[in-house]
């Protein structure tokens, strides 16, 4: 299971690599490029599905988030 994801905002092209939480979705994140404060797109539980590399550990495991 791997644990770190790459956060990519398409609009600045910022990518970092982040280590996710296990135990609860992360709904917010803050841009480490320009700052814009990133939400999940429509339909999607949790930023990493939206803008991550790697979706989270439960998705990875079992195919549902939270």
């Amino acid at each position: 299971m791997q644990m770190q994801s790459v956060i990519s905002y398409p609009v600045c092209r910022h990518a970092s690599a982040e280590i996710m939480p296990t135990d609860a979705c992360q709904f917010f994140y803050d841009c480490k490029g320009c700052g814009t404060r990133l939400k999940p797109k429509s339909g999607d539980c949790c930023l990493y599905c939206s803008y991550g590399s790697v979706p989270r550990p439960p998705i990875q495991q079992n195919g549902r988030c939270c």
